[in-house]
């Protein structure tokens, strides 16, 4: 594959077979394909997250597993166990679903706050522990979880430090009426994903994660990063800002966009279209602002309107490199 843009343009154009109308949101699952990053859908039921999901395993020639969330899985369900055999007379370790190279977290906020924690190390460290062994996760690891922000009864809702390791959050919506009546039409005989191929290695997927990170940030651009990132830390209207982490993710997720429309280098608009997908999932909102029915979401939109727009030359031609 010559260029970056040329892979993403050959899995978006394959998951648009199975999910219709929502290039956008596919974009973001793209994205946080190049980075290397997790992604976290959330949205009503029955919109297509978790046909997204399988929709983006089937399309990469990687191990797929899918986990279930419930709320009475153990953590041990999730990381692997180790059992005593009795013939060979020691403990071996029977893997559990996280470790894989695609992995579906179903349902994420249905578990205990006790069994999502078992993903925490897997999600940054790309390693699990049990029993004092750590086993190092397969490249590419990416988990796509899904939750449903409607269905409180029987849900634990995810800790800042979970939500945190996501990269990106993104939600589906509604299909338009044309969008809809093409979906009744392409599932009146079988479903499409049926049908979906593999259409990238292994190797290309580590190959352009790895050239994403050749695409040129000026420091103008780090600097605007950063700006946006502290302003969620000194809102009124938020009582918990953004991290570091969340610059990183600011940083890398412009670089995965720029890639994907053919640039070697980021600009103020890839920041401006990824803040609220970055960053409203990391702040918490004041009880204030929560009784005045702001979201977390809008409350990026107005930083991002109201934090000036660096100016200049954002491309740096000694440095600049071909995108392959």
């Amino acid at each position: 594959m010559s260029t970056i843009q040329e892979f993403g343009e050959k899995v978006i154009e394959n998951l648009e077979k199975v999910i219709i109308g929502k290039r956008q949101s596919i974009e973001l699952i793209v994205i946080g394909l190049l980075c290397q990053g997790h992604v976290l859908i959330e949205d009503v039921p029955g919109v297509g997250k978790t046909m997204l999901a399988r929709s983006l395993a089937r399309s990469l020639d990687c191990d797929f597993n899918r986990i279930q969330f419930t709320p009475d899985m153990l953590p041990s369900d999730v990381t692997g166990v180790s059992i005593y055999n009795q013939k060979k007379n020691e403990f071996e370790f029977r893997p559990g679903p996280i470790i894989g190279q695609i992995i579906l977290a179903d349902e994420i906020n249905r578990a205990t706050p006790k069994t999502q924690a078992s993903l925490l190390e897997a999600m940054e460290e790309r390693q699990v522990t049990v029993d004092g062994v750590t086993h190092i996760l397969p490249k590419p690891f990416m988990v796509l979880a899904t939750q449903n922000p409607i269905e409180y009864e029987g849900t634990f809702p995810l800790p800042e430090a979970q939500l945190d390791r996501f990269l990106l959050r993104l939600r589906l919506g509604y299909p338009s009426t044309a969008d809809e009546i093409r979906v009744l039409d392409d599932q009146q005989l079988r479903h499409p994903l049926e049908t979906l191929k593999p259409i990238v290695k292994v190797k290309e997927i580590l190959q352009a994660a790895s050239d994403v990170r050749e695409i040129y940030i000026s420091p103008v651009i780090k600097r605007y990063i950063v700006e946006l990132t502290t302003r969620t830390r000194q809102s009124a209207d938020v009582y918990l800002g953004a991290s570091p982490r969340g610059s990183l993710a600011l940083a890398r997720s412009g670089q995965a966009r720029a890639a994907l429309l053919g640039r070697d280098h980021v600009l103020p608009d890839d920041i401006q279209a990824l803040a609220g997908a970055v960053l409203a999932h990391r702040i918490i909102v004041s009880p204030a602002a929560r009784l005045r029915d702001l979201s977390s979401d809008r409350i990026v939109h107005e930083i991002v309107i109201s934090t000036p727009v660096p100016g200049g030359e954002f491309s740096s031609e000694p440095v600049r490199k071909k995108i392959k």
